[in-house]
């Protein structure tokens, strides 16, 4: 067999094999910007005039000064809640190498926003998962001031 007969079969086959690529997906608006607002809390990149900007973006005050867009990145989230133990929730949020993990009602809060903005639950062994790499959100504060639902936009590879 040539090289190229080996290649055509080798992709014919991880093809209907059902191997999958993780597809980068989009979301924007309401979704976008909670998505923004609670990485953007936890996140050590952003500058305290950002962040301020952000939790008041988030807690519905377009009024702001500030007026610069703000990038927000997380490199990995993953969220777990059990269907089993019911009061067990946690996240962690991964910003480069250092990982923080969240319990409570604020793993609730992301993993509901994680929900809200669509990326699809996985669950195994009494656990249900919402996760996603590679978040970039941005939000431009002039935009939302507009209040015509654009300002907020995010790119993200779901699943973990």
């Amino acid at each position: 067999m040539t090289s190229g007969k080996l290649i055509f079969a080798l992709s014919l086959a991880l093809s209907l094999g059902g191997a999958s690529v993780a597809q980068a997906a989009t979301v924007s608006g309401s979704p976008a910007l909670a998505l923004a607002g609670v990485a953007a809390r936890l996140s050590k990149s952003l500058t305290s005039a950002e962040k301020k900007a952000m939790a008041m973006l988030f807690a519905s005050n377009s009024d702001i000064p500030y007026n610069e867009k703000i990038v927000v990145t997380a490199d990995k989230i993953v969220c777990r809640i059990s269907n089993v133990d019911i009061t067990a929730r946690s996240c962690e949020i991964t910003f480069g190498k250092k990982t923080r993990t969240l319990n409570g009602s604020t793993a609730h809060e992301i993993y509901a926003t994680l929900a809200v903005a669509g990326i699809p639950s996985d669950g195994a062994a009494g656990s249900v998962f919402e996760s996603l790499t590679k978040l970039s959100c941005i939000v431009d504060p002039d935009a939302i001031r507009k209040k015509d639902g654009g300002g907020a936009d995010c790119t993200f590879e779901p699943g973990h």
